[in-house]
């Protein structure tokens, strides 16, 4: 094969990789999280005084410490529930109470991020809650999601 061609083969291939990866970033990307929408309209778009940045970036420290133990007790679960799975090969009652579990540990972390959202919510002016009440209803009904 002449040099041409390996050129030609190694452009081809460069440009196949190239689109994959967008495709993969486009399409099959995962959206972003309502909470990183959220930090972003916090930190990059509205406009926060001093005192509002020092309350907001402690709600934010609890909130991450608080998150974080959740997080570790929903991986727990999957743990539990894998076990069960492996233990009854079907849905039987120790797979049913570690689904119940698990729901029980997700339905928490969902109530304690909307206490965490409504307390910064707290910190705005009026004319910022209202921006963040934009934002929050719009990550949360965005059909793409």
């Amino acid at each position: 094969m002449s040099l041409k061609r390996y050129a030609l083969v190694a452009l081809v291939a460069f440009a196949a990789a190239l689109a994959a990866v967008m495709v993969g970033r486009i399409w099959l990307a995962p959206q972003p999280r309502v909470e990183s929408e959220v930090h972003a309209l916090l930190h990059q778009r509205l406009t926060l005084d001093a005192a509002q940045k020092k309350r907001i970036h402690a709600l934010e420290a609890a909130f991450a410490t608080r998150r974080a133990a959740l997080e570790g007790e929903m991986r727990a679960d999957n743990e539990r529930l894998a076990a069960a799975i492996a233990a009854e090969h079907g849905y039987g009652p120790q797979v049913g109470r570690a689904v119940d579990q698990t729901h029980h540990v997700m339905g928490a972390l969902q109530k304690e991020t909307l206490q965490h959202i409504f307390a910064m919510r707290a910190v705005l002016r009026p004319d910022q809650a209202r921006q963040f009440d934009a934002a929050i209803v719009k990550a949360l009904t965005d059909p793409a999601r």
